[in-house]
């Protein structure tokens, strides 16, 4: 069984078990430790704080000096540091429609290219999804469900996706690695 987050939990058993974002947000803001980032680097923060007790500030202040527009248009430039605003999302929903997303592929291009043009970017988004639609992308390994989902329906594609779901249920509860294994199907077994 997975262990409760909370304060005196051993590093080494936090890192081999599996957390949501929104639980390790929870922890740090009850620990009066800054809960911004990346899932990422919220489980660095927590995984340093239960080892040392110390509570590490975060690059917020860089963040702070990035410049966010207020209003952006095809031929407005793509600022330096570019931090995925809800004023970026709204612009490329308009000009790209609601199935847009910030997917990370998208994402790396405008931190790569700042000082283009948001056209740009549009068509650059265009060229990733088709990419995306021809090869497998990488998932992150911060991405554990991701990955797991994705692992399961290689190996199971006659399953559904509330196997799928069964099966991450019962693995993300184990400690260890949370890589899909053919022995995850045992969960199907317990209803």
């Amino acid at each position: 069984m997975r262990p409760n987050l909370e304060i005196g939990l051993d590093p080494k058993l936090f890192v081999r078990n599996y957390y949501l974002k929104d639980e390790l947000v929870e922890f740090l803001k009850e620990n009066n430790i800054s809960a911004y980032g990346s899932k990422e680097e919220l489980t660095d923060r927590v995984e340093h704080f239960l080892k040392t007790g110390e509570k590490v500030s975060t690059r917020i202040s860089k963040v702070n000096n990035n410049y966010v527009p207020t209003e952006i248009t095809l031929d407005t430039k793509i600022e330096k540091n570019i931090r995925c605003s809800e004023v970026h999302r709204k612009f490329f929903e308009h000009e790209i429609g609601p199935e847009f997303s910030f997917n990370v592929l998208f994402q790396k291009w405008l931190k790569e290219h700042d000082g283009k043009t948001y056209r740009d970017a549009i068509k650059a988004y265009y060229e990733i999804i088709e990419y995306k639609k021809k090869n497998k992308v990488q998932i992150g390994h911060q991405f554990e469900y991701n990955r797991y989902i994705r692992a399961f329906f290689e190996d199971n594609k006659d399953k559904t996706f509330n196997d799928a779901l069964k099966c991450w249920q019962y693995k993300k509860n184990l400690e260890g690695t949370h890589m899909y294994d053919k022995s995850d199907l045992i969960a199907l077994n317990n209803d």
